[in-house]
């Protein structure tokens, strides 16, 4: 079967919150104050039943091979919600998916009416960083709303 993006399901909670886990670990930022020791990890399907939240998974041949969505934030200004859980397995980038994920989650930010987009990440992710820049994310100096991932220490907004 081809690659798939589609809107989160049930059965994904598990492979996602494994995925997840272990993209921390590869990047050695498996630490608390961050979405490793976040509760919510293990259950993504039932998180974004909140109102104009919408989270997608890449699937290819039954294996999820990432996820990507947007949340809004509590404390976030208004209009605005925040890019979250967007993580890729090893073998998944590079390929031009985490793009796809992440455009499709841009799209749903402005079919929910949103006006812009915040995101948080690491230095050890500076190839996420580098992808954010490009799809016009802007870094800013300091953290916006109240994630609880007070470990981040990179900041950025995107106007849609």
């Amino acid at each position: 079967m081809p690659l798939t993006i589609r809107p989160i399901q049930p059965a994904d909670n598990e492979p996602l919150a494994s995925l997840i886990r272990q993209v921390f670990r590869e990047f050695k930022i498996d630490r608390p104050g961050t979405v490793y020791t976040d509760p919510t990890t293990d259950a993504l399907y039932e998180l974004f039943r909140q109102p104009r939240s919408a989270y997608f998974v890449a699937e290819e041949n039954g294996t999820i091979l990432g996820g990507c969505g947007v949340y809004p934030t509590e404390g976030l200004p208004k209009g605005c919600a925040e890019l979250v859980k967007f993580y890729l397995a090893a073998e998944a980038r590079g390929k031009g998916i985490g793009n796809q994920l992440m455009q499709q989650s841009i799209a749903a930010a402005r079919a929910l009416g949103y006006t812009q987009l915040y995101l948080e990440s690491f230095p050890e992710l500076a190839k996420a960083v580098s992808m954010y820049e490009k799809a016009g994310f802007k870094p800013i100096p300091h953290a916006l709303g109240n994630s609880g991932h007070y470990a981040c220490n990179i900041w950025m907004l995107k106007n849609l």
